[in-house]
């Protein structure tokens, strides 16, 4: 997925919470998107991917050379955030049927490997309610990582992570990245290591609140 923003621009009432990026993402690039907690870094990461309409500025998608409208972006793009909520009331099993009608896995990969991945056998027929924190946010990134999409979000991918969690999740989204373009909003630096360009939100701040 190639992205360009030229003079992208996002303002909530009368607050820019950014302005005047422009920036070109490409196949294969993984950006970090950094800056303080309440600096605007899932606005930003939102706005680029075509979640939210900029408030000035345009944004160009393009897939394999052919143009993508904004309106179609969602079937592009896999997202893993500790905010999304998963479907409680239903099954591992059942919920993995229900997510993989709208957003399939990638070729290779079944929904009894993506268990498997996630050290879940023994949750299969668990209702999701159920899960830890940190067996929902494994969930949560596989369901992203290996999703058929040339466009990944992740924000604050280690949220609610142990050590071995984390080691997973590195694991994992070095084996999905390459070919993707991979967004990934942080202030870990564990989190976003292996990304080789960063957006600090800051850098387009300076006209924020007028």
């Amino acid at each position: 997925m190639l992205i360009t923003a030229t003079g992208l621009g996002k303002r909530f009432q009368r607050d820019w919470i950014f302005r005047g990026l422009t920036r070109t993402l490409r196949p294969g690039s993984a950006t970090a998107v950094l800056g303080p907690n309440g600096a605007g870094k899932s606005t930003l990461l939102n706005t680029i991917s075509g979640q939210l309409l900029p408030t000035e500025g345009t944004l160009t998608y393009a897939l394999a050379g052919r143009p993508v409208a904004a309106e179609d972006m969602p079937r592009h793009l896999a997202y893993a955030a500790p905010y999304l909520e998963l479907l409680e009331e239903l099954t591992l099993r059942e919920l993995l049927r229900f997510h993989t009608r709208f957003k399939p896995l990638r070729p290779g990969i079944s929904q009894e490997a993506l268990i498997e991945l996630t050290y879940l056998e023994k949750s299969r027929h668990q209702l999701i309610r159920e899960f830890s924190s940190g067996m929902k946010q494994r969930l949560k990134l596989a369901l992203a990582l290996y999703a058929d999409a040339p466009l990944l979000l992740l924000d604050e991918p280690t949220t609610n992570l142990d050590t071995a969690g984390v080691a997973w999740y590195q694991e994992h989204v070095r084996a999905t990245r390459p070919g993707r373009t991979l967004l990934l909003s942080s202030n870990v630096p564990a989190e976003y290591a292996f990304c080789d360009e960063q957006l600090l939100v800051t850098d387009f701040q300076a006209a924020r609140g007028r």
